[in-house]
């Protein structure tokens, strides 16, 4: 039998503590979903808006940048000075920017935040963190949970970006 779709029935993940277990099978589902959807999507389409929605390389510069900002937060850190220039650059068109290379990015990004979830113990979940620049309150599993949400979000709003563009 094979693995079902979701990335959640097939079972915990061996190296990921049990209470973060949900926002690592949410990423893994998300680079998944991606893959599949932008398989063989145009770049000529990249940034395209139909009907005045965010384009997809808007989608994929922010999936990644909201994972690298939420999960820096939720280290105790505040966001670097690159990380504020690529928060301002984000739905900018660049030459150097393909879909390929913005999937590969989101990966990237998809792999670090794994990484870091896997060093987590249940004991720092509670731990007070600071949002932004106003310093709103959250912990670190506040931000976890919001970075797959928001990441499932945009994902949701990008394959509806995408099919539009894409219709015969």
């Amino acid at each position: 039998m094979s693995d079902p779709r979701e990335v959640w029935l097939r079972g915990p993940l061996p190296d990921m503590p049990a209470l973060l277990q949900p926002v690592a099978h949410a990423l893994l589902q998300a680079g998944e979903e991606l893959d599949a959807l932008l398989a063989d999507f145009p770049q000529s389409k990249l940034w395209e808006r139909p009907a005045g929605l965010a384009s997809p390389g808007f989608h994929l510069q922010h999936l990644r940048g909201v994972l690298d900002r939420l999960f820096t937060y939720a280290r105790g850190e505040m966001l670097s000075e690159p990380q504020l220039e690529a928060l301002a650059a984000e739905g900018k068109p660049a030459d150097s920017l393909t879909v390929s290379s913005l999937v590969q990015a989101f990966h990237t990004q998809k792999e670090a935040c794994l990484t870091q979830l896997r060093g987590e113990e249940a004991s720092g979940l509670t731990r007070l963190r600071y949002v932004g620049r106003a310093k709103i309150p959250s912990t670190s599993n506040g931000l976890y949970v919001h970075a797959a949400e928001h990441t499932m979000r945009h994902l949701g709003q990008l394959l509806v970006t995408v099919r539009v563009l894409t219709r015969s």
